[in-house]
């Protein structure tokens, strides 16, 4: 082990500086001067001195205010004012000397001489140094290693893992297999570089990992660690940010530093969007912060100095906004996309974490991942959790398909609002509602299957209709959307149809069919009449990172023809709706009461209504039934009664009268 002689010489130059430091403040605390005895006895025979504290051999005298400016401007000192004088006379105060100095006017005190020990003046003397050391030392050690780290806030707050740390490998990794082909290639480079190298290859400088939230991105990372024989240090961009002004910069210098110490090594940068973003629209310009940081981790990646052997591997979900110096080749020599999983990989993920949950035989995660479009691999780990509480709220031993199904309707629909009070007339007008949503979607060829209709309250809706759609779907057609804008039409128009009124439960509907139909003149180029053209532009703040303003690129005559366009497309799909309603106004019906009597109903159920059948369901079990059993009984009412009687004394209540009418 190297000693540091350095550090161990600091510490006793600093308490011999605060021993100096605490002894020149107790002589210069309380300014005094020695005056001869014979001196002391003029003054008391002048009436010049106000106490006398005699201990042993030691006179300390104070004089009255008057006699001790007199005596300060005889000495002529000057910057500080003398508060007592000091002298030695005879061990033995006769009674003449008391006399006199009792005749001056002069009050006289006595200190007992007890003889003190030299660890007791040690204590004494040395006890507020130890006092001050100890405070120091603490005050230094929470600079150094505490959760702030102030002196030490240029250095890199990266952690590096080690192979104990919750170690994740590839195999935990499912879904994303070409991702996790690209980085097997560098984690082979890194275990044998001279494979790739004989055909003259490099090895990639970094790796950007680009995807939608929730994707794997960071559990990729921690199986680079977790597969990679190499140091891998981890760390979140955010990290490098901080309110002194260089600190980003340094950091990144000290990272770098520990990188080219411990390569070959893997740097993982998380969120780099929070560093990286294009350079020049922030609020700071040139001179921000974020910029130098971002700056010298340009440098530091492909500068002069190459970083031999240091791979670095970001992740963000924000590729658009990242600086373009970034992303060229020699910094990010590869950017891998992480993308949403299909239908295979969200079985394989499903695979993942069902490893350590028990659950019936007869659970086929081949129908969950079929049902499940769209869910990220954060959302199926959320999906498998929730069902595994559920099971646990119910004292299962294990987790059926009922669990998975109400985990399902939990994350895309919500939590169901049992408590919230409903009247059987607002009841009434959400059956309406939803049923005229399902009616249609069902009615219409090419849409998605309706998976499951409710009124039950659920997050902020009353009701909901579920559509599922069979296969991913990477792009929609025209013909879809005009389907869809139908569909969302379809409650509104029900409500109209059944019960001659239109309520606000549509808003949602009608602002979301709206959009829908303005992108597919403006965005999509899907209007007839407009041709494939786009109208207005996007204007992007990047230091804001949204879209916060479209420009309007296009004339007033042609926007009065966009706004006639948009009108038209969502008039016809309302005419198409309503014509399809007002034919199968007899099914609306049944739908519509099914859901007042079943409160949900799924696919199988609405075919059955549509062809006449009756369902073979059990109905809920009013709330109040509930009510009924919850009111006390005729008996447990007496004695209440005989309670009030008892507390008033014997006194009975009089009986409340009924008013007539």
């Amino acid at each position: 082990m190297k000693t540091n002689y350095k550090s161990i010489l600091t510490w006793p130059v600093l308490i011999g500086l605060f021993f100096f430091l605490y002894l020149f403040l107790e002589r210069t605390g309380a300014p005094s001067t020695e005056i001869d005895f014979s001196e002391f006895l003029t003054r008391v025979d002048n009436g010049e001195v106000e106490e006398v504290t005699v201990k042993g051999l030691d006179y300390t005298i104070t004089l009255k205010e008057d006699a001790r400016a007199a005596a300060q401007a005889q000495s002529g000192s000057k910057g500080r004012e003398i508060q007592k004088f000091t002298t030695r006379g005879p061990a033995i105060v006769d009674s003449a000397l008391i006399d006199r100095m009792t005749k001056g006017g002069a009050k006289l005190r006595y200190q007992s001489e007890e003889h003190e020990s030299i660890w007791a003046q040690i204590l004494i003397q040395g006890l507020p140094i130890i006092v001050i050391f100890v405070l120091f030392f603490i005050f230094m050690r929470q600079l150094q290693t505490g959760g702030g780290k102030a002196m030490s806030f240029g250095k890199s707050r990266a952690r590096r893992l080690n192979e104990e740390q919750n170690k994740v490998t590839f195999a935990d990794v499912a879904g994303i297999d070409e991702a996790k082909e690209e980085l097997e290639e560098i984690i082979d480079f890194l275990k044998d570089p001279k494979k790739f190298q004989r055909l003259g290859g490099r090895i990639p400088k970094g790796v950007l990992l680009m995807g939608p939230p929730g994707t794997g991105k960071t559990l990729m990372a921690r199986a680079i660690a977790g597969e990679a024989d190499v140091p891998f240090f981890s760390i979140s961009g955010s990290d490098f940010v901080e309110m002194f002004v260089g600190v980003g910069a340094s950091r990144v210098r000290d990272l770098f530093e520990q990188g080219k110490k411990n390569a070959p090594c893997i740097i993982f940068i998380d969120e780099i969007d929070a560093v990286g973003r294009h350079r020049g629209a922030g609020l700071g310009g040139g001179h921000d912060e974020r910029e130098q940081t971002l700056n010298q981790l340009l440098v530091e990646m492909d500068g002069f100095e190459a970083n031999e052997n240091v791979i670095l591997v970001a992740a963000t979900n924000r590729p658009d906004v990242l600086d373009p110096a970034l992303l060229r080749p020699g910094r990010f020599d590869r950017r891998i996309v992480v993308p949403r999983p299909d239908v295979k990989g969200r079985l394989g993920i499903l695979k993942v974490h069902t490893k350590q949950i028990p659950i019936v035989p007869e659970v086929d995660l081949e129908v969950i991942a079929r049902g499940t479009p769209g869910f990220s691999g954060a959302d199926l780990q959320n999906l498998v959790n929730e069902a595994a509480l559920l099971a646990a709220r119910k004292d299962k031993e294990q987790v059926d398909m009922g669990d998975f199904e109400a985990a399902k309707d939990k994350v895309l629909m919500g939590v169901e609002r049992k408590s919230m009070i409903i009247s059987d007339e607002q009841k009434s007008i959400t059956a309406v509602h939803e049923a005229g949503h399902a009616l249609v979607a069902r009615l219409l060829p090419g849409t998605d299957p309706v998976h499951k209709v409710t009124i039950i309250p659920r997050g902020p809706a009353l009701g909901l209709t579920q559509q599922l759609p069979t296969e991913d779907r990477y792009g929609a057609s025209r013909d879809y959307l005009l389907k869809d804008i139908a569909i969302l039409l379809g409650g509104r128009i029900a409500e109209e149809i059944v019960r001659g009124e239109i309520t606000t439960g549509a808003s949602n509907d009608i602002e979301r069919a709206t959009d829908l139909a303005h992108k597919m003149v403006c965005e999509w180029g899907m209007s007839e009449k407009l041709g494939p053209l786009a109208f207005g532009q996007k204007e992007e703040e990047i230091f804001l990172g949204k879209e916060i303003s479209r420009t309007q690129n296009y004339s007033a005559e042609t926007a009065v023809q966009i706004d006639a366009e948009v009108k038209d497309i969502v008039m016809r799909q309302y005419a198409l709706a309503k014509e399809l309603l007002t034919s199968h106004r007899d099914v609306l019906d049944r739908i519509s009461q099914a859901l007042l009597d079943y409160e949900t109903i799924d696919s199988d159920d609405i075919d059955r209504l549509m062809k006449g059948e009756d369902l073979q369901k059990k109905k809920p079990e009013p709330p109040k039934a509930a009510e009924a059993e919850a009111q006390p009984s005729a008996e447990d009412q007496e004695q209440a009664k005989q309670k009030i009687i008892d507390a008033l004394g014997g006194l009975v209540p009089p009986e409340p009268q009924k008013v007539p009418g």
